[in-house]
């Protein structure tokens, strides 16, 4: 399984924003510091915020931060509510066409377990479990002014 590149960028925010809760960080510094594109990440940044993982204030000293404590958010919450599905083969899809094997297969249910399997161990992973001291420090020597 891959995650989206939207995921993945989700969770490099909520990373950010976890380093040093309180702190505001703007699209554009987030950006800047791991070199991905700005018009995607405001995309990112809407979803995280539609889903309540992200409150935004608009004006001169806006910007973003965290909605809910880090404690409080786990990685499975926030990878299934970014990710569109979770659809490994087509017949996983309730819209595809019907396979040839698909009543005598074993594969769509293993798929579907394996998938089920690893959500379920992401739940037990919080953002604040992720943020361990090294790369909290990394996080936080970003200037907020930069």
């Amino acid at each position: 399984m891959q995650l989206t590149r939207h995921t993945d960028y989700a969770l490099r925010v909520l990373m950010f924003l976890g380093a040093e809760p309180g702190r505001k960080a703007s699209v554009a510094q987030i950006a800047s510091y791991f070199r991905i594109s700005r018009n995607h990440l405001v995309k990112v940044v809407q979803g995280l915020t539609e889903h309540g993982f992200v409150s935004t204030v608009r004006g001169k000293h806006g910007g973003m931060v965290l909605a809910r404590d880090p404690a409080d958010i786990t990685i499975g919450e926030v990878v299934r509510r970014m990710e569109n599905h979770f659809n490994l083969v087509s017949c996983l899809e309730s819209s595809s066409e019907i396979c040839m094997v698909d009543k005598t297969c074993p594969l769509k249910n293993i798929l579907r377990h394996a998938t089920e399997t690893f959500l379920l161990e992401l739940d037990a992973i919080t953002l604040a479990e992720v943020l361990q001291d090294d790369l909290r420090r990394q996080l936080v020597k970003v200037p907020v002014n930069f």
